[in-house]
């Protein structure tokens, strides 16, 4: 039964898919090119070729392709779907203004009229007679008769509801790109630091003002890779947490494919260590290869464990999807047998666990999984599913801090959520 769903759902969105690209084939590549153009063949191979390399990009990795062929479909693939997100919502709000100015220009220019200078005017000498004309045809649409020249398409005559159709496509087209390329050099400039002061009650004065920084969601894959990952570490050491807390998501695929991109954070540094937890992509990419292997990099695993530090606790779960290889997050092991007049800071992947976290006493879970929603209008599909989508919140006794993540995951673009690293300051009442 759960199969025969899945399967319906993947049928019901490649059938959605389908029909938006005919749509969008439709109004910006047969509506502004003449039939036989090269540039309508350019475009319709286009409709075809991208999202086939998105498909390939979405599936290549978990087909275990080689590496190589996950990194040449990921980038345009990728890309693709950003654009197309963009380019359909722009080309929705554009569909109204493109009738309206279709509408005014029917009624500006006289059927039958054609744009530019009228033409000479000669009488013949003998005038043949006309045909009556039939009156069950009904003349051609303004839109039709009335042309105008384009110098760059070689004196291609247009229509006037192919000028309209190219002027409103070029200009949704300019802001998608626009978006999405904004959007690219965020993520690929590297995240920004969040700063944000969190007091707990039962913090002594002594660890007041201690630093964490979160980092979460990197995502290193086919796309994110190396050059990524050493600049969440540059970014992280000048910082100079006195703890550093890697909430999940790592990563995306193998050890032997992305063991040398993860290795710059062999160099991240703080006084108390650097501690990590599992997100649900490391039970896809096979979560233990990458728990030893983050072992060798220096890092601490938290596998429903608990550390005493000098001053509170800090304990971390094994992500929700664990659960499916019987390795799911067990907080009476991490939190059950603890000196509750300590504070606990806990580390989960997933906000959706801060119920279990409140039942167990715990003062701060840090978390990420959200991406702030990653894509406007994202958040507001991530809200459906989290209790908190980006930043602080109290849930009783217990408060809530969700990164919107170091990376990014499918699309390297971020439109509406910026990528961070947040260092989180505890505060003592007693300073």
């Amino acid at each position: 039964m759960t199969i025969l769903f899945f399967a319906l759902v993947a049928l019901a969105v490649c059938a959605l898919l389908v029909l938006v690209h005919r749509w969008l084939w439709i109004r910006l590549v047969r509506d502004t090119t003449a039939p036989g153009a090269l540039t309508r063949r350019i475009g319709t191979a286009l409709t075809i070729a991208l999202p086939l390399l998105s498909v390939a990009a979405l599936t290549t990795g978990r087909a275990g392709a080689p590496f190589w062929l996950q990194q040449t479909v990921a980038w345009p693939g990728y890309l693709w779907l950003a654009v197309l997100l963009y380019l359909t919502l722009t080309m929705l709000v554009a569909e109204p203004i493109r009738a309206l100015l279709l509408r005014r220009l029917a009624h500006r220019v006289p059927s039958g009229a054609v744009a530019g200078p009228p033409a000479p005017q000669t009488v013949p000498r003998a005038a043949a007679p006309q045909p009556a004309p039939e009156p069950d045809r009904e003349p051609a649409p303004a839109s039709v008769a009335a042309a105008t020249a384009d110098p760059a398409a070689a004196g291609l005559e247009l229509t006037r509801r192919r000028f309209v159709a190219r002027a409103v496509g070029g200009a949704a087209a300019a802001v998608a790109l626009g978006t999405v390329a904004t959007g690219t050099h965020g993520v690929l400039r590297g995240p920004s630091v969040r700063r944000v002061q969190v007091p707990l009650a039962k913090l002594p004065r002594a660890a007041h003002g201690f630093r964490i920084a979160v980092v979460s969601d990197v995502h290193l894959g086919p796309v994110l890779g190396r050059a990524h990952a050493q600049r969440i570490v540059d970014t992280v050491n000048r910082t100079q947490p006195d703890l550093i807390a890697i909430v999940g998501d790592l990563v995306d695929g193998s050890v032997p494919d992305l063991g040398p991109s993860a290795e710059p954070l062999r160099g991240l540094s703080a006084r108390h260590g650097s501690y990590f937890v599992t997100g649900n992509h490391e039970y896809f990419s096979g979560a233990q290869q990458w728990i030893d292997h983050v072992r060798e990099l220096g890092l601490t695993p938290l596998e429903n464990a608990r550390r005493a530090l000098p001053h509170f606790d800090l304990a971390g779960v094994n992500d929700i999807q664990g659960e499916l290889e019987g390795s799911g997050p067990d907080f009476q092991a991490a939190l059950g047998d603890r000196d509750r007049t300590r504070a606990a800071v806990l580390l989960a992947h997933q906000p959706v666990v801060i119920h279990d976290a409140v039942r167990h006493g715990v003062d701060l879970q840090l978390s990420g999984h959200t991406h702030g929603g990653q894509l406007w209008p994202g958040n507001y599909l991530a809200e459906l599913a989290n209790p908190t989508v980006a930043g602080l919140e109290r849930y009783g006794d217990t408060q809530l801090y969700v990164s919107r993540g170091a990376g990014a995951w499918g699309p390297p673009v971020r439109v509406g959520a910026p990528s961070d690293i947040t260092v989180v300051e505890l505060a003592s009442y007693q300073a």
